[in-house]
């Protein structure tokens, strides 16, 4: 670039940076008090109607915006949820994920989200403190593993908390489907229909919700005085339901399965199908979890229905509770759960003939 065409540049002025409008732009604009535009912005009641218009005119036609930075320190809140969840690779996770958001959206909260992959004491700590850091007024913790209960990772202390899937109730605000209830029914159901034992495909090791349902389902055939058959293990992928299909289509006295998950009973029906164990004829099949695409599976999945929306609500409300009243709760909080009967199961071929 010529010398020349290099001073031309510099005589162009930079752009100038524009100004951000101002609370005293609004009440100019109004013809109003700055402390009336504060009170329009902050929803405070006792503002004539017509004021109240004139001023939101105002303030669209110049686009003002809220200091919200600024708002929150006067009031000494930041209408912030922060939300630390472990994996996002399960429905349930993702799931009440959603719940949360909507909820706190309905109570005038956002949602600041921090996934922390392969859960560790130091990865933990990390995230309150970048939580802190981003100004939250409280968090909701997503469980799947057996983090709370292990000896090396805790929470920090004076943090308002709800926590999803745990059994900390003792020490933490917890909220959670009725996993063991859920799974007890979907037991009782098989049995109701005169299968004489129910196989179950488990969920990981280390899953909280996994373990409860495992609990649940051998009680239950105990209680009933029926053999418990020897438990097989997925990881809550249809993949893994598959390559359980596969071995237990083997298994002559399996009639019926509960799968810890939609999605594992999903590659479970593609393994029996193509070893030609015809579902429910053959083989009853139950899910957990009642996912949207339960009722277009083939055939269509009998499944424990989870009310992640209600789980959702109650871990905001839980955790809003807290902050109003500046306290730490405890105790747990479980949502039922139900059965949807649909055509994956039946009574077993014996009962047939």
């Amino acid at each position: 670039m010529g010398r020349a065409k290099v001073e031309e540049l510099a005589d162009i002025p930079a752009p100038r940076r524009r100004r951000r409008v101002s609370m005293a732009d609004v009440a100019r604009r109004s013809g109003v008090s700055s402390q009336t535009v504060s009170r329009v912005a902050n929803g405070h009641p006792g503002v004539v109607e017509a004021t109240r218009r004139r001023v939101l005119a105002a303030m669209e036609e110049l686009g003002y915006r809220p200091n919200s930075a600024a708002r929150a320190l006067k009031r000494g809140e930041f209408r912030t949820i922060g939300v630390i969840v472990f994996t996002l690779s399960t429905t349930g996770n993702v799931r009440t994920l959603e719940a949360i958001a909507n909820s706190a959206a309905t109570q005038g909260y956002a949602v600041t989200l921090l996934p922390v992959a392969a859960p560790t004491k130091g990865r933990v700590h990390g995230a309150f403190t970048r939580l802190g850091e981003l100004a939250v007024d409280a968090i909701i913790v997503i469980m799947d593993v057996h983090m709370l209960d292990s000896a090396t990772v805790s929470l920090p202390p004076g943090v308002l908390v709800a926590v999803a899937d745990s059994d900390a109730g003792d020490r933490y605000c917890v909220v959670d489907a009725d996993q063991a209830g859920g799974a007890r029914q979907a037991v009782e159901h098989l049995l109701g229909l005169g299968h004489e034992t129910v196989w179950h495909l488990a969920g990981p090791e280390k899953s909280f919700a996994a373990g409860r349902r495992v609990e649940a389902w051998r009680a239950t055939l105990t209680e009933a005085g029926r053999p418990v058959p020897p438990l097989v293990r997925g990881d809550w992928s249809a993949e893994s339901g598959y390559r359980a299909g596969l071995r237990l289509a083997r298994e002559p006295g399996c009639t019926a399965i509960f799968a810890a998950n939609d999605h594992m009973a999903l590659g479970l029906l593609r393994a029996l199908r193509e070893h030609g164990r015809a579902v429910p004829e053959d083989i009853s099949v139950v899910g957990f979890d009642d996912i949207p695409g339960a009722a277009s599976f083939s055939p269509p999945l009998t499944t424990v229905h989870q009310d992640f929306a209600e789980v959702g609500r109650l871990l905001v409300e839980g955790v809003l509770r807290q902050v109003r009243t500046d306290s730490a709760e405890r105790g747990t909080t479980l949502v039922p759960t139900h059965m949807v009967i649909r055509d994956s199961t039946a009574p077993p071929p014996t009962a047939l003939r």
